[in-house]
């Protein structure tokens, strides 16, 4: 049995999987990709159960910080104080010293602060008046936005979505998901805080180096070189896919592979990892965007319009 079906069947036996397996499985797979994720989506569709669920299921500490402008760097890094029964100058360390970090609203903080937020993600360490201290591995941030209520939020610009290896957008349940939810409401809260882990953080360990190996043959690797740079060629695109699109896409599709027990990727790997690492690594053309053109719309097109390989 697979990792993520693991994970999947103690959801589904504690009943908390309700229309989220999709989102659930990329989170895991960007976590043993050694990735971090974005989630976007209203208030209420579940974005910090799923986080809390993975990290307990995984047996990972988790934090969860509300950035709000007034945030600082050192909110979320952390400081050193003074003792003064020691004499000594004593670290606190913030919320970043976790396994998985939750940053709520992160377009919310200002651009200082976020860009202290994403300077700790690409390095995994933070510098603290001089001292240098790694980040415990695995190391996730999974970010938050509302895409509805913009005011007072600091975007972020695109070379800093770049660093994030997937957007995940979340939507509301079905009919038939949303009277569940409601019905079993106060079951699914007390579930959520009983979870126990499946696997231990050793194993976490040991299956993002096993995802490493998975084999990936050139004709993939052409592949996604094809789809990355179709992206560019698109009419209503301004700003197609960088490399590091292209880098983050096999990452992420080894990751996939590892969790549908494989040891190689296969072309359908590709393209379930496609819409959530290049939605937002592109730039639309303005004329396009009023028409109603999306980013997804326009990876959807470049997917139908890139040959797939043969085995």
């Amino acid at each position: 049995m697979t990792l993520f079906k693991v994970i999947r069947d103690k959801l589904i036996s504690s009943g908390l999987l309700i229309e989220k397996e999709r989102e659930i499985k990329l989170i895991v797979s960007c976590l043993l990709a050694r990735g971090h994720a974005l989630l976007e989506g209203v208030p209420g569709v579940a974005k910090t159960s799923m986080a809390k669920a993975v990290a307990k299921l995984l047996d990972l500490d988790f934090r969860r910080i509300q950035m709000t402008p007034d945030l600082i760097p050192l909110d979320i890094i952390g400081f050193y104080i003074y003792d003064q029964y020691s004499g000594e100058f004593r670290l606190r360390r913030g919320p970043i010293f976790t396994n998985i970090l939750l940053a709520d609203e992160i377009n919310r903080a200002s651009p200082r602060t976020q860009s202290a937020l994403l300077e700790a993600m690409q390095e995994r360490q933070v510098t603290i008046e001089g001292s240098t201290f790694k980040l415990e591995e695995p190391f996730m941030v999974i970010a938050t936005q509302n895409p509805i209520e913009m005011e007072g939020t600091f975007p972020l610009p695109e070379a800093q979505l770049d660093r994030f290896l997937v957007k995940i957008e979340t939507g509301y349940p079905s009919k038939e998901g949303f009277r569940d939810l409601i019905k079993r409401v106060d079951e699914i809260e007390s579930a959520i805080e009983g979870l126990k882990p499946v696997v231990s953080r050793a194993d976490v360990l040991k299956a993002i180096e096993e995802v490493k190996s998975i084999r990936v043959d050139d004709s993939i690797i052409d592949y996604i070189a094809q789809i990355v740079e179709a992206t560019r060629e698109h009419i209503a695109v301004r700003l197609g896919g960088s490399p590091r699109a292209g880098i983050a896409m096999l990452r992420l599709a080894r990751a996939w592979a590892y969790l549908e027990g494989r040891n190689y990727v296969i072309p359908d790997d590709v393209k379930a990892v496609a819409l959530p690492v290049l939605v937002h690594r592109i730039i639309l053309r303005p004329e396009y965007e009023i028409e109603g053109v999306t980013a997804a719309k326009a990876v959807g097109e470049v997917l139908a319009r890139v040959p797939v390989p043969k085995p």
